[in-house]
């Protein structure tokens, strides 16, 4: 019994020792199965790399802060997911909008996240299935409710889309010639009229221009429209309600080019890029410039407008005599943000990062950031308190002010009126204006056809 016992010990040791060997062939073992440094310290598995595109739009130096806090962000989540690496593509705002992204769409190939416009840009591409739904992840998050307004990132009741900030748009002005005029922001139509006509008798450009991109003369023809003929007018456009011959609206087609044709813009203006119409305001030589809220940014200092720091006020349009609706109107939208590839879906490593970014991006701390560095109004709610103490500098506090005064927002033409509409007359009809090519009332003639064709075509897609 003694050498049967001792012959069963040696087949279990011999059988113990060759599980180990195989073990150890195999790279591990029960006892130790992530020891690597043979001192029984545990090594984690690495995760499987794995890439995520991201397209954006932060590109130049007017951007830097904006590509900074970007860059924040993609740190943080690339911390927070294992194995991710993200592939930044910095692409031109509007090549963006109306070219590369429009194309891979169309091919089936968007980055996984992008830079996206949101009305009418999103329900296009969420119609098609192009766009991630976001309306339960931004329901987990708990910050479905924190939005100023969805809305334009809103198809059929769900969410495809977030909006980084608000923007308003007005006149940039400069204090000190205002100052040394005696002069305050005008209060009427025709007083700002009598302003511009003196600063061109003083040798200087009343207002900068740089209308290579039919977009920036645009915004101050879209305030112009929206004064005669009011503030709804051109979501009426879409539906038929309203058109573009409406003798009011052709009256503000009329003043643009009253205007150019008094020289109150800069000479040469087509043939201009928009770094050039900062350029032109922070010399002094153009007093005053229409533009977003977000170019306040470039008037801190350390930034390319820095000789302009505290030096430079805003004011809204001022109301035109026998103008429809409300005078103190003001454009203000939601509408620029991110969007994410519905392929993400497919891959929940993806998923997570999407969480990860989208928690990262849109917070109070990031609007915050937003604000003060960059100019951005906050999409998001904020604390009042918190608010009025982060704002620090008295050019902010101007435009906060006119925003608070102006009692109906109304968004930009280009959140309103199909692409075709706004490719019309941001590529041909505002250039053909100012060049003399066409007269107020042909260059609404001109878009109301394609109005007329954009909307014929929504009514047969229904």
């Amino acid at each position: 019994m003694k050498v049967k016992r001792s012959l069963i010990l040696l087949i279990s040791l011999c059988f113990a020792a060759s599980f180990v060997l195989t073990a150890c062939e195999n790279g591990s073992s029960p006892a130790n199965e992530n020891a690597s440094n043979g001192k029984g310290a545990k090594t984690e598995k690495k995760a499987e790399p794995f890439d995520l595109t991201l397209r954006h739009t932060q590109v130049g130096k007017d951007k830097e802060k904006r590509f900074a806090i970007l860059n924040d962000v993609v740190k943080k989540v690339e911390a927070e997911v294992d194995g991710l690496t993200f592939r930044l593509d910095g692409v031109d705002s509007d090549v963006n909008r109306k070219e590369k992204l429009r194309g891979e769409m169309a091919a089936g190939n968007p980055p996984d996240i992008f830079d996206l416009f949101g009305s009418p840009d999103s329900a296009m591409y969420a119609k098609q299935g192009k766009l991630l739904d976001l309306t339960p992840i931004i329901e987990e998050l708990g910050i479905k409710d924190k939005f100023s307004s969805l809305d334009a990132f809103t198809y059929e009741g769900r969410v495809y889309g977030l909006p980084i900030g608000g923007s308003g748009e007005g006149f940039y002005y400069n204090k000190a010639y205002f100052q040394k005029k005696g002069w305050k922001p005008p209060a009427t139509f025709a007083e700002l009229e009598r302003m511009l006509a003196e600063i061109k008798r003083d040798g200087k450009t009343p207002i900068a221009a740089a209308s290579k991109a039919g977009w920036i003369p645009l915004m101050i023809t879209n305030h112009l429209w929206s004064r005669y003929a009011g503030p709804d007018i051109t979501a009426k456009f879409a539906t038929g309600e309203a058109k573009w011959t409406d003798p009011n609206v052709v009256k503000a087609f009329a003043k643009h080019k009253e205007w150019k044709d008094k020289g109150y813009f800069t000479e040469g203006e087509l043939g201009l890029e928009y770094p050039e119409y900062t350029a032109q305001f922070t010399s002094g030589q153009a007093i005053l410039m229409y533009d977003g809220t977000w170019k306040s940014s470039v008037f801190k200092q350390g930034e390319s407008g820095a000789a302009m720091f505290g030096k430079v006020g805003f004011f809204n349009m001022p109301p035109v005599e026998g103008g429809v609706g409300d005078q103190t109107a003001l454009m203000l939208n939601f509408n620029n943000g991110y969007g994410f590839s519905a392929a993400v879906a497919k891959d929940p490593r993806k998923i997570a990062a999407v969480k990860s970014f989208i928690k990262n991006m849109f917070n109070e701390d990031m609007q915050i950031r937003g604000l003060v560095e960059d100019g951005v109004l906050p999409a998001m709610k904020l604390d009042a308190a918190v608010l009025a103490s982060s704002i620090n500098d008295n050019l902010m506090k101007e435009i906060v002010d006119v925003i608070e005064k102006a009692d109906t927002k109304f968004p930009a033409f280009d959140a309103l009126v199909q692409a075709d509409v706004t490719s019309e007359i941001s590529n041909v009809q505002i250039q053909k204006l100012i060049s003399g090519q066409t007269t107020p009332e042909k260059m609404a003639e001109a878009l109301q056809k394609v109005q007329d064709d954009a909307n014929q075509a929504a009514e047969s897609a229904r």
